[in-house]
């Protein structure tokens, strides 16, 4: 016995059973009404979204029997016709098998003779991009002005490949990817109307899988009912598709609320063992922060099961945690298809996230515990050996005074450290700790501390510094600051006249008493009193530059 596939038994053979483009079927109806008709038509769209559907009831609306009409009947020999694919005078080409230049020519030879049967003589070119150059220009003249009894219409997945000469002899329409809703709706005439047992989550998760396709969404539909026996369940829907279970996605989320790392490696091996497409699963984690995300600003409602487990961690999860592992998410998905091993590609993604968020906890785990505590005690070392160093080139003390004890070192030590009670007092300390550079540095070395408190840090600016202090600059410095406390810090600087010297001020007075000192030692060295006795010379104080020696002393 013959079957008919879903895709072709529900094709749509009248503008009022078009799903989903409205804005296309009434610019027609209304054209049609009018009779103000085009000779050129470009339908646009991605596929199975009705771009040949809505041409084919365009050729009957114009060759119907009753005349030119905005709905056609259905029912006349010209109408039948084109619906079982036999009407003289609709020539419906596939550009992709004919693209050379004599394939159109003897398309177009026939344009000036009457039609055969209908009104009108249509000629349909699907995929119309594929033409070659040669074609288009062999198409143009005919195109511009065609003979009154000729209409064109053309359907294409990628209007950016037509040349722009093309585009402008065209009505072009663009056909909208279906939502899943309307395929959904869609789908549930078509099982009542076949008579077939299908559960609304199933056909919820076709619409989803036909990603705005209708064609596809019905394939699939007569796929499930074949793997399904002759029902459509949501099991089986998700056994066909290779979905996995939402309930996978909520877990790595509790677990990246809760920090727990081993939890998370753990509910990947659970994963794995279903052997699931990394880049899916990605695209499911999007979507579902992607909507706890929208829950915590306007406060919507779950509208389905999936979702509703999501609610709790919209209340603890952070906003802007969220939206960092949205963007990990992201990173990681264009990420995967460099890596061989697509599970050690996601675990990495996911172990990102768990590190890189604000304020994680110390315990990520046995051993993130152990490495944490590594790591800050490392960044702590190096944050006070650094300030330490520059408390040391600063200090007249260390600038070869031989009087150093033992207790002033301790005492040096002690002040370079960056605590967040010494801070206020020790800004120039604090910048040496931290990671700053560039306009950043400069923006810092003009500004004093007016007050610090636990999460938010206020500086003086010198007016005459104000073009330093830009939104950009500003935020790179407030990010290093906040690196270098070790938590969020936020960052307010006011212009004013800083009532003690600025970093800046200091080391500029440090050079000039180098500089000093520089010329001095010039000057009183025997060997160059030497040279000025015996040859008449004189000193270029503008080359005199100080320089480091390995003790820290001005030479």
């Amino acid at each position: 016995m013959s079957y008919t596939v879903l895709a072709r038994k529900w094709r749509p053979k009248r503008f009022a059973e078009v799903v989903g483009q409205q804005h296309v079927v009434q610019a027609l109806v209304n054209s049609l009404s009018a009779e103000r008709v085009h000779h050129a038509y470009l339908f646009a769209g991605t596929r199975g979204v009705g771009k040949t559907t809505v041409a084919r009831i365009l050729a009957k609306a114009l060759n119907c029997t009753q005349g030119v009409v905005a709905e056609p009947c259905g029912e006349c020999a010209a109408c039948v016709a084109i619906d079982e694919g036999r009407f003289v005078d609709l020539l419906e080409v596939d550009a992709a098998s004919r693209t050379r230049v004599d394939d159109t020519r003897e398309l177009l030879d026939n344009v000036q003779y009457a039609p055969t049967q209908g009104r009108f003589k249509i000629y349909l070119i699907d995929e119309v991009h594929m033409l070659s150059n040669h074609s288009f220009n062999a198409l143009l003249k005919t195109l511009e002005e065609p003979p009154p009894h000729v209409k064109f219409l053309l359907a294409t997945t990628d209007p950016q490949k037509l040349p722009v000469t093309v585009l402008s002899r065209c009505l072009q329409f663009n056909l909208k990817r279906l939502t899943p809703t309307q395929i959904q709706q869609q789908l549930e005439r078509i099982v009542a109307a076949e008579d077939v047992a299908a559960d609304s989550d199933a056909l919820a998760a076709l619409s989803r899988g036909a990603e705005g396709s209708m064609r596809d969404a019905l394939s699939l539909l007569d796929q499930a009912i074949a793997f399904g026996g002759g029902n459509v369940e949501r099991a089986a829907v998700d056994a066909m598709l290779g979905s996995i279970d939402h309930s996978h996605i909520v877990a790595f989320l509790e677990a990246l609320a809760a920090g727990d790392g081993s939890a998370l490696l753990n509910e990947v091996a659970a994963l794995d063992e279903q052997a699931p497409n990394y880049s899916v699963v990605l695209d499911k984690l999007m979507a579902a922060l992607q909507r706890i995300a929208v829950h915590q600003l306007v406060g919507s409602n779950a509208d389905s099961d999936d979702y509703k487990a999501l609610l709790d961690l919209a209340t603890t999860m952070t906003p802007e945690d969220v939206q960092l592992y949205y963007q990990i998410a992201v990173q990681g998905r264009r990420d995967l298809s460099a890596c061989a091993d697509w599970r050690s590609a996601f675990e990495m993604t996911l172990l990102r996230m768990l590190a890189f968020r604000p304020g994680a906890p110390t315990e990520v785990g046995k051993a993130g515990s152990s490495s944490s505590e590594k790591a800050a005690d490392n960044r702590k070392s190096r944050a006070t050996s650094s300030a330490t160093r520059s408390q040391k080139a600063q200090s007249p003390a260390a600038n070869g005074s031989e009087n150093d004890s033992p207790d002033n070192s301790a005492s040096t030590t002690k002040t370079a450290a960056v605590s967040d009670d010494a801070a206020t007092d020790a800004w120039p300390e604090m910048l040496a700790a931290a990671d700053v550079r560039g306009a950043a540095r400069q923006l810092a070395e003009n500004c004093i501390i007016a007050s610090r408190g636990e999460r938010e840090l206020k500086l003086i600016l010198a007016s005459d510094k104000a073009h330093l202090n830009t939104d950009q600059v500003r935020s790179r410095l407030e990010a290093a600051l906040a690196s270098q406390v070790g938590r969020r810090l936020r960052l307010t600087i006011a212009e004013g006249s800083p009532s003690v010297p600025t970093p800046a001020e200091q080391r500029k007075a440090n050079e000039s008493a180098r500089m000093r000192q520089a010329r001095e030692a010039i000057e009183s060295d025997p060997m160059v009193k030497g040279f000025q006795t015996a040859f008449d010379a004189v000193v270029d104080v503008d080359t005199i530059e100080p320089i480091e020696a390995a003790e820290g002393t001005t030479q």
